[in-house]
C-alpha cells in the first residue's frame, strides 16, 4: 500500500462506520502492522488453528478435534509470566498466546520458549481471540481493546471503551468483533478498529463471555441475575432471568440450546428462538465455567464438584475434586477421545491441580501446579499437549505433553551471602537451565547436616530462592543440584559460607552497632569479634 494513501483510507474507514452511543475514536491505528501471513479461514471468523479463542469455539463447546490419549500428565515445560487467570490459546503454527497479570500479552513457542511479549497498560484478566487473518484482540483493565500482529507482536490498533474489560473476545462471520465491559455494556468493532455499536444491559456488571450462535445472536449473562441474546445488529432479542449472578460464560448445542450456570445452584437449557426454559438442573452454588459440551452432547460445568448431565438435563454422574478442592472459573476442556481437563483450587489461595477425568467419570490423571491457585481455563494443541496458567508467586503456562528428547539441566549457581551471622537468615538464590526447557527441582544441603530435599519444580531459567539460617559458628559448604521431570540429574555446585559466633556482640550490642556503622576503626578490635 502506498503511504500517501493511508490517511484518506483511514478517513474513509471512520466515516463508514456505524456507532450507536460513544463516540467514535480510534485510539491509536498502525494499518501497517496487520498480519502478511493469512490462514485458511477458520468457523465464524476464527483462525484454523487447533484453539483459536477461549472455549475454543465461538459455541463455545471447548471440544478439541485431537486425541489426548498419549497424555500421561508429564509436564514439558512450564513458561514463568505473572498470574494467568484465563486461558491461554493457540495459533495455526502452535505458537501459544495469553495475558497476565503483569499487563503483559505473550507469544510462546510450542518448545516453551519466548517469541514475543507485547506491554498493555494495566491487568489482563481475560483470553485473547485470533482472528483468520492473523490479528490477535484481547483488552486489560483499563478499558483498552487492542489488536495485535500475532507473528510480530506489534500494535495494529487500540481503542478505548468504556470501564474494565474482563470479558474474552469473540469474532464473528464477517470478522466483527465482541466483548464486553464490566459497567454491563457489549461492544461490536469492526477489524478497523472503528466501533460500530454498544447494547447496555440496564447497567449490570459484565464479567464473563459472549458466544455466539450460528445466525449470529450473541449470548451474555450479567451480574444482575439477567441473561441476554443480542441480535447481530445490537438489539435486543430477548432476555431470561436467572435467581441469583450469572458469572460464567455460556455454551451452544449443535441444536441451538443455549446452556448457562447461575449462582441460584442451577445449570440451564434455554430455547435460543424466544429464550424460554427447556429444563433447569441442580449442580451446585455459585458456578463461573462454561458449560462444555462433549460430541455425545454431555455437558461438563464444575462447581464443587465435576458434573456430567445428559443433553436432556439429567444428572449423568458428579466427580469428587478431593478435599478442600472446587473449580472456580476453570471451564472445563474436552479432548476428542473424551477427556475432560479441568484447573481446581485448593481452599482459598493454598494450591490449585490440573485434574484430567475419563468420560465415565474417573479420575484418570492430576498434578498439582501450584501454591496459590488455578483459576485458568485448558486449551489443547494439535499434538495433543494440554497447556494450562496459574497462579503461583507470579505465574506460569504448564505444558503437558511427550518429552520427545532428554539430557541432564546445566550444572546450577548459587549466589548470596558468604559471611553471615549465627542466627540470622540469608535468601539464596539457585538457577539452570534444561536444554530441553523442562520443569527443574532442586536438592540444596546446607552444610550442617540438613537439607531441603527435592524442592518444588521451577521453570529452566528461573531464579530459585530458599531462606536459611546457621545455628553455630563455622565454615558451611552449600551445594546444590538440580534433576528434570525425565529424573535426569547435573553435577553439584557449591558455595562457601563463614558464619562467625560473636558472644560480645550480644553482652556489648553497642559496641557492634558502632562496628559496623564506621567499619574503618578498631581493626584489631573488630579482628578479635571476629567481624573481618
Amino acid at each position: 500500500m502506498n503511504k500517501h494513501n493511508i490517511p484518506i483510507l483511514v478517513i474513509l474507514l471512520l466515516l463508514s462506520s456505524s456507532f450507536v452511543g460513544v463516540s467514535n475514536k480510534i485510539d491509536e491505528l498502525n494499518i501497517d502492522n496487520r498480519s502478511t501471513v493469512h490462514s485458511s479461514m477458520g468457523d465464524d471468523g476464527l483462525m484454523n488453528s487447533s484453539w483459536p479463542m477461549k472455549c475454543h469455539d465461538n459455541r463455545h463447546t471447548s471440544q478439541s478435534p485431537y486425541s489426548t490419549a498419549h497424555i500421561t500428565g508429564l509436564e514439558k515445560w512450564r513458561f514463568k509470566c505473572d498470574g494467568v487467570d484465563d486461558s491461554p490459546i493457540i495459533g495455526g503454527d502452535g505458537t501459544i498466546y495469553f495475558g497476565d497479570k503483569d499487563a503483559d500479552i505473550y507469544a510462546v513457542h510450542p518448545n516453551g520458549t519466548l517469541k514475543w511479549k507485547y506491554h498493555t497498560e494495566d491487568w489482563i484478566t481475560s483470553a485473547p481471540a485470533l482472528s483468520e487473518d492473523g490479528a490477535l484482540y484481547v483488552g486489560n483493565w483499563r478499558s483498552y481493546f487492542y489488536a495485535l500482529n500475532s507473528t510480530i507482536g506489534e500494535k495494529i490498533w487500540r481503542i478505548s471503551l468504556s470501564d474494565i474489560i474482563s470479558s474474552s473476545p469473540a469474532i464473528g462471520e464477517d470478522g466483527t468483533i465482541y466483548t464486553a465491559t464490566a459497567d454491563g455494556r457489549v461492544w461490536a468493532v469492526n477489524p478497523n478498529g472503528t466501533k460500530k455499536w454498544d447494547y447496555l444491559t440496564e447497567g449490570s456488571d459484565i464479567w464473563g463471555d459472549i458466544a455466539i450462535g450460528d445466525d449470529g445472536t450473541l449470548y451474555i449473562g450479567t451480574w444482575n441475575n439477567y441473561f441476554f441474546a443480542i441480535n447481530p445488529n445490537g438489539t435486543l432479542k430477548w432476555k431470561f432471568k436467572t435467581g441469583n449472578h450469572i458469572k460464567g460464560p455460556a455454551s451452544i448445542a449443535d441444536d441451538g440450546t443455549v446452556y448457562i450456570g447461575s449462582w441460584d445452584d442451577y445449570l440451564y437449557a434455554l430455547y435460543p428462538n424466544n429464550g424460554t426454559m427447556k429444563w433447569k438442573c441442580k449442580v451446585g452454588y455459585g458456578t463461573e465455567t462454561n458449560p462444555s459440551i462433549a460430541s455425545d452432547g454431555t455437558i461438563y460445568v464444575g462447581g464443587d464438584n465435576l458434573w456430567a448431565i445428559y443433553p436432556n438435563g439429567t444428572m449423568k454422574w458428579s466427580f469428587d475434586l478431593g478435599e478442600g478442592r472446587h473449580i472456580h472459573k476453570s471451564s472445563p476442556a474436552i479432548s476428542s477421545e473424551g477427556t475432560i481437563y479441568v484447573g481446581t483450587n485448593i481452599l482459598e489461595v493454598s494450591g490449585g491441580d490440573i485434574v484430567a477425568v475419563n468420560p465415565n467419570g474417573t479420575e484418570r490423571w492430576r498434578k498439582t501446579i501450584c501454591n496459590e491457585w488455578c483459576d485458568s481455563s485448558p486449551c489443547i494443541g494439535m499434538d495433543g499437549s494440554v497447556y494450562i496458567g496459574s497462579q503461583d508467586y507470579g505465574g506460569y503456562i504448564h505444558a503437558f505433553g511427550p518429552v520427545e528428547s532428554n539430557s541432564p539441566p546445566e550444572t546450577p549457581t548459587i549466589s548470596g551471602e558468604t559471611n553471615g551471622k549465627v542466627g540470622e537468615s540469608y535468601w539464596y538464590t539457585f538457577k539452570t537451565n534444561d536444554p530441553d526447557n523442562n520443569p527443574v527441582s532442586f536438592y540444596i544441603e546446607w552444610g550442617d547436616g540438613t537439607s531441603t530435599g527435592w524442592t518444588r519444580e521451577w521453570a529452566s531459567g528461573e531464579n530459585a530462592y530458599y531462606k536459611y539460617s546457621w545455628s553455630e559458628e563455622g565454615k558451611y559448604t552449600i551445594r546444590c543440584k538440580t534433576k528434570d521431570i525425565m529424573g535426569e540429574e547435573s553435577d553439584w555446585a557449591y558455595l562457601e559460607v563463614t558464619v562467625p559466633f560473636n558472644k560480645q556482640m550480644s553482652t556489648f550490642p553497642w559496641i557492634h552497632w558502632f562496628l559496623e556503622r564506621f567499619p574503618w576503626t578498631f581493626p584489631i578490635l573488630r579482628q578479635l569479634l571476629g567481624l573481618t
